[in-house]
């Protein structure tokens, strides 16, 4: 186990930073850094702490400060502690700066300001709040992605990260014994995505939830026969309906998420091509 300092020095909220070193950590087996996070540093009376404690506990520094004087004391200051910094985001702007044959504007945080794209999250959020686990099935053509997935197979976290990204994302539960809407397949310009996972794998998760709610498992929630006939009758009504299917087994949210965004911003292509004035 290599354990060490790593200071995450951001100008706004640290958000990006954060995603890009744990990225990049995974990447390394054994490694555990004692994470110092240091946001919205937008002032050199801000920047004196973050040197103070750089000091006391030398390590990496990774930042994404865009100012030019504060960078600069940032930097001299890590060169005269001896300790590396990485400024993570240059070599994109390096890159866009090139391409563009424009310089960056060296604004922080203007990722989060409140504009279009950030209100359409927020009204994303909302739709899939108030649409989760087949909740308002009326509006569900409001949808841009609806998920339909047998139980325990990620479908509400999955929706929350797809509204994170912007999109309009509901979820229906496919329960034994109860038919889907049936309108459902006729939302020809809604992308439906069932999900599924391997019958081992759900009976683990849902055993687990039972001993969580302090249920028995004498019920075919958990019989690991009727979990596969379950999962066999969801494949075989995704393949009858022409709906795309991912297997969330061994993917995370973020992985699932990724999935069905390629397959919606494949959907949008599609359309655009035969389309070219229209498009959703």
């Amino acid at each position: 186990m290599t354990k060490f300092h790593l200071h995450l020095v951001s100008d706004a909220t640290g958000d990006t930073l954060l995603s890009l070193a744990a990225a990049a950590l995974v990447q390394f087996e054994g490694a555990e850094p004692v994470r110092h996070m240091w946001t919205m540093v937008r002032s050199e009376a801000l920047m004196h702490p973050v040197i103070s404690a750089i000091e006391k506990n030398p390590g990496l520094v990774m930042f994404t400060i865009v100012d030019h004087n504060l960078r600069g004391i940032l930097r001299e200051e890590c060169r005269r502690l001896q300790v590396p910094s990485v400024p993570v985001l240059d070599p994109i702007l390096g890159a866009l700066e090139n391409f563009l044959g424009a310089e960056s504007r060296e604004l922080p945080g203007q990722q989060h300001v409140m504009d279009a794209d950030y209100f359409e999250r927020i009204d994303a959020i909302h739709f899939s709040l108030s649409h989760d686990d087949g909740q308002a099935v009326d509006s569900f053509h409001r949808a841009d992605v609806i998920l339909v997935g047998i139980s325990r197979t990620s479908k509400t976290p999955t929706c929350m990260y797809l509204a994170n990204r912007g999109l309009k994302a509901a979820n229906i539960p496919l329960v034994p014994g109860i038919p889907l809407p049936d309108d459902l397949p006729q939302l020809d310009d809604v992308l439906i995505v069932g999900l599924t996972a391997s019958p081992d794998r759900l009976v683990q998760i849902r055993r687990n939830r039972l001993k969580y709610l302090n249920q028995g498992e004498n019920t075919d929630y958990v019989d690991i026969q009727a979990v596969k006939e379950e999962v066999v009758n969801a494949r075989r009504m995704f393949d009858r309906n022409g709906w795309p299917q991912i297997d969330v087994t061994r993917r995370s949210i973020e992985e699932t998420a990724a999935a069905i965004i390629g397959l919606h911003t494949q959907r949008l292509e599609e359309k655009t091509e035969r389309h070219p004035r229209s498009g959703r």
